[in-house]
Order: C-alpha cells, then sequence, then structure tokens
C-alpha cells in the first residue's frame, strides 16, 4: 500500500517515524516550507521532513494546494492513502478524492470533541480528567469525518500541555500505523459523528496569558497548565511582569492577588476561590528559575 504523509511539527514526525520503522510503503512526506527561526532568521526544515530525508523520502514543500501543478504532483505519486497528522494546510475535495482508500487523519481529541487547531491545549484549559487521539477519515468540513478509532488517556492533575502533547504523540504513531494496517487488510469501519456533541478548540494566543487572580485556584492551574510551553500564562508582581511556568492548587484565604507568603516550595498567591502557588517563574527578560531562588534575590516588599 503506497502511502503519502502529510505532517509537519514533532507530533508529526514522531508518527512518520513509526509507519517507517512497520514497514510501510510512504512515497512522499508533505509539509509546510522552510520558516525562518531565532535571532539570525536562519531557514529552519519542519521535523517532519528532516526525518523524511534522512531515510530519502521525497519531500514535497507546496504552499497550498490551490495552484493545479501542486495536486497534479500529488496524483503522480499514486497514494493508495494519505496519512495527516498535524500538516497545518486545508486539503481541499479534489486532493481528499486522489487516494483510493481516502485521507487519514489523526485528531489530538475525542472527537467530536474539540475540533480545531488546540484541541489537547483546550483539555488542559477546561479542566478535563480525559483526552485522547481519534483517527478519522477526512472530510471537507474540519475535523467533521467518520471516526474509524480512538485511543484515551487521562490528563494527570499537574501535566501541561506540552507534556501532554509528548504522551499523545506516542499514542497517535500507534493508532496510525494500526489504522493503516487495517486499512490495507480491508478490516476497517466508520463511525459518523454526532454533531450535537461537537466543540471547538480555536488557536491559542497571547490575550490569553494574563492571570485573573478573581478565578479560582483550580482555574489558574488550568490556565498555567493549558498555556505552556505556549503562550505561557502571566502576571505583574511590584511592578515587574513575570512568565508562570508551575504552580499547584494551596489552601489559603485573602484577597484575590494577594501575596499569602513564600515558602522554599513556592510563592502563594490569594485566588477568589483558596490560593495557587507559584513554583516556578520567569522574569521579563530573566530565565526560568523556582520562586524561592528567585525572591531570595529580589526580595518582596511588605
Amino acid at each position: 500500500m503506497r502511502v503519502v504523509f502529510m505532517g509537519t511539527p514533532d507530533i508529526a514526525a514522531v508518527c512518520l517515524k513509526k509507519l517507517i520503522e512497520d514497514g510501510f510503503d510512504v512515497v512522499g512526506v508533505y509539509t509546510q516550507p522552510d520558516r525562518p527561526k531565532g535571532r539570525g532568521m536562519k531557514l529552519v526544515a519542519p521535523p517532519a521532513k528532516e526525518l523524511a530525508l534522512q531515510h530519502n523520502i521525497p519531500v514535497f514543500q507546496p504552499e497550498s494546494f490551490r495552484e493545479d501543478a501542486a495536486v497534479e504532483q500529488l496524483r503522480e505519486l499514486r497514494p493508495d492513502v494519505v496519512a495527516v497528522v498535524a500538516y497545518g494546510r486545508i486539503l481541499p475535495q479534489r486532493v481528499l478524492d486522489i487516494p483510493q482508500f481516502g485521507c487519514v487523519n489523526i485528531h489530538a481529541s475525542i472527537l467530536p470533541q474539540y475540533r480545531g487547531s488546540a484541541p489537547y491545549q483546550w483539555a488542559v484549559l477546561d479542566g478535563q480528567k480525559e483526552t485522547g487521539v481519534t483517527a478519522q477519515f477526512m472530510a471537507l468540513q474540519m475535523d467533521a469525518g467518520d471516526i474509524i478509532d480512538i485511543t484515551k488517556t487521562p490528563i494527570g492533575e499537574n501535566e501541561t500541555a506540552g507534556e501532554l502533547l509528548d504522551r499523545l504523540a506516542v499514542l497517535s504513531a500507534d493508532l496510525l500505523s494500526s489504522v493503516l494496517a487495517d486499512i490495507a487488510a480491508g478490516k476497517t469501519h466508520r463511525t459518523p459523528q454526532n454533531e450535537a456533541e461537537a466543540t471547538v478548540a480555536p488557536m491559542l494566543d497571547k490575550s490569553m496569558c494574563p492571570i485573573d487572580w478573581n478565578k479560582t485556584a483550580q482555574q489558574i492551574h488550568n490556565q498555567v497548565r493549558g498555556l505552556h510551553p505556549w503562550p505561557v500564562a502571566t502576571m505583574e508582581l511590584q511592578g515587574k511582569r513575570f512568565k508562570v511556568h508551575e504552580t499547584r492548587p494551596v489552601s489559603g484565604n485573602g484577597t484575590p492577588g494577594q501575596i499569602l507568603g513564600l515558602t522554599k516550595t513556592g510563592l502563594v498567591i490569594a485566588c477568589g476561590e483558596g490560593a495557587v502557588e507559584i513554583r516556578s517563574l520567569q522574569a521579563e527578560g530573566g530565565k526560568r528559575m523556582a520562586a524561592w531562588d528567585y525572591f531570595r534575590g529580589h526580595p518582596l516588599e511588605a
């Protein structure tokens, strides 16, 4: 079975690596164009591209599939199936129609919940106890295709979105490999999604970063976890702006935003309900530090 893989970031590379290890005939890899990064704005290849080149797999990086040439290029690869993991490009119907077994997408949520660009982050932001990865046959409407299979996993009470993604990448790779094997064997099945249960997970942005201390301790803890490693929750303290990297809900009462104490495990701040202990933070222009270490060198005002 000829497989064309489409994906860009680390989770895509993990899935592609699994397909290669499991012996699938990956005849081409589509990924987003190289982007400038860092202070020198040097062009950096996506992780999926780097892996494909290591295994001598042809790489294609069209800006979109609006041009006929890009569509014809894909058609010439004669894919039996197209596997898509965090590609970051919309596939028009004429692309979806090319492979005889369809386009299979791995989405990092339990569909139809959290359709969109930030599914696992919103699961953490909303304080969900469980999430997962879904294999679906792609449809023109975003993340609305028929479900093939789902793998579920609990979300740790202190787990960040970044830590969760590392685990979901492994689950995604295993699920994709299993689903493609079933398709090759003619054993796959499909279940339409229940549109009444669909929810949306929109893109994250920096307007979500500032902490509102009127919220409950658990809500703030979820915000810190869900926005990590990007765009990262922020707070202002005595005229300085900080990124907040790690918190724990703790007992405590006071006016929202009031500093209740500094211990060797963190800085305790009152919330609308309960309190939050800030364990790790980063002053603007500085590096990430344990709260205790930072405030030993930068004493709090009375």
